[in-house]
């Protein structure tokens, strides 16, 4: 079965640690810890459903034009193309909640660091091994390509499911069997890298091909690079908007062509995308309006705020608008469009759940919203595992490949349900 193009995936595991509006002042937050954004947390939800979904409508064929991915010669975007930056939007949104919550109960400076670089090292690994899966030779590996993948994915439980809230984490004796449970699947991820082989176009025998970081491990690259410049400047806002411009100045650079010296090196040693750290870093901006109170207290004022920041995004992206709308290209105007689209749903949904309480119409996406990885890895077991391919919408044409699609995606939610019961929670 083929395998479809890691779109939309996000870690999405990272925004557990989003709650409601705060100070950036550390000695502030405590007081907010307890309740949820609940616009943020459907947010997620949505958009982990809408990212298997459309990984499984990309196997159908014959469909209307906009239920794919705009070709990467062409100028446009489809709701398919605003899907992946949905999910670094919100990555950027958990950035400021998650490293101030670790300032005000007393991390130093060093554990934060350590923090943020074993969160991107993880997203790393992931998006290797996502990478390279459909590529292994079982022969020159010694192990079947779907076995090497189970393993694959059996060793990644162990290593980052968390322990339930009705399990005491602090007792010694569960801290020892989580921990040799953690060093069992390292020893089994190290070992499945160290036997891998792939053969390249050019039948040559190689290792893990690092040249691909696959959607993953940019947004691990785009998490540590937006990372960083808040903590070290967390307390400066118009620097950190300065970042912005920055980060949107180097991408429309590298689009119009002036940077062709970049150009020259190997993907595996320019992974950082000024483009995808430009929506990361939008969310973090957005984050300050909706989840501090520095900028504003009120929700019309937030709402001001996001509407006014929406529209300069947008401006800005029309402004871009020569230098092409793609997602394949990675232009600014398609960053710009999409990271205004995104203010605009979260204060939708801000309004909708934050400020009227009307949440039960979204219960549907508890699931995905608080288990994203696991639903995540459920989804690509299914497409890497040749038996279960039928479940998928592979091969299908039509809407009956929509049926099947739908049905594929509340499949993932489901099974995803039973086993967040069974105490399998995934998280970086």
């Amino acid at each position: 079965m083929g395998h479809p193009p890691l779109t939309e995936t996000l870690l999405m595991e990272i925004l557990r640690d989003i709650n409601p509006a705060i100070s950036s002042d550390p000695s502030r937050i405590q007081s907010h810890v307890q309740s949820r954004v609940h616009s943020i947390d459907i947010f997620r939800g949505l958009t982990v459903l809408l990212m298997v979904f459309v990984d499984n409508l990309g196997f159908v064929k014959g469909l209307p034009w906009w239920t794919y991915h705009m070709p990467r010669e062409a100028n446009g975007m489809t709701y398919v193309d605003m899907v992946f930056p949905a999910f670094l939007f919100l990555v950027g949104m958990s950035i400021p909640l998650a490293i101030q919550r670790r300032i005000a109960r007393g991390d130093s400076p060093a554990k934060v660091w350590t923090h943020i670089i074993v969160r991107s090292v993880g997203l790393l690994v992931l998006g290797l091994f996502i990478s390279n899966a459909p590529q292994i030779d079982g022969e020159k590996t010694g192990i079947s390509a779907v076995a090497w993948a189970l393993l694959g994915f059996a060793a990644i439980v162990l290593v980052w499911n968390v322990a339930p809230s009705s399990v005491n984490a602090e007792s010694s004796q569960y801290k020892t069997l989580r921990r040799v449970l953690k060093l069992a699947g390292l020893a089994l991820l190290l070992t499945l890298a160290i036997i891998f082989k792939r053969t390249t176009p050019e039948g040559r025998v190689a290792w893990l091909d690092f040249s691909d970081w696959e959607i993953l491990g940019l947004i691990g690259w785009a998490y540590l690079l937006v990372s960083t410049v808040y903590f070290v400047f967390r307390k400066n806002i118009w620097v950190l908007l300065a970042a912005f411009v920055a980060l949107v100045t180097t991408n429309s650079l590298s689009t119009a062509g002036w940077l062709h010296g970049l150009d020259r090196f190997p993907g595996y040693v320019r992974p950082f995308e000024a483009g995808l750290a430009s929506i990361t870093m939008a969310g973090v901006l957005t984050a300050m309006i909706f989840l501090e109170d520095t900028i504003a207290s009120t929700f019309k004022a937030k709402a001001l705020w996001a509407l006014g920041y929406a529209a300069v995004l947008a401006a800005a992206a029309w402004m871009l608008t020569p230098l092409g709308i793609s997602k394949l290209r990675d232009t600014p105007a398609w960053c710009l469009y999409c990271s205004a689209a995104n203010i605009l749903i979260v204060l939708l949904l801000y309004w909708i759940a934050d400020e009227n309480q009307k949440t039960k119409w979204a219960r549907f996406t508890k699931p995905a919203g608080v288990n994203p990885l696991l639903a995540y890895l459920l989804a690509y077991i299914a497409y890497f595992t040749p038996r279960l391919g039928v479940l998928t919408a592979d091969g299908s044409s039509g809407w009956p490949g929509v049926g099947k699609s739908l049905f594929f995606t509340g499949l993932v939610l489901t099974v995803s349900a039973i086993l967040t019961r069974w105490r399998i929670r995934l998280q970086l």
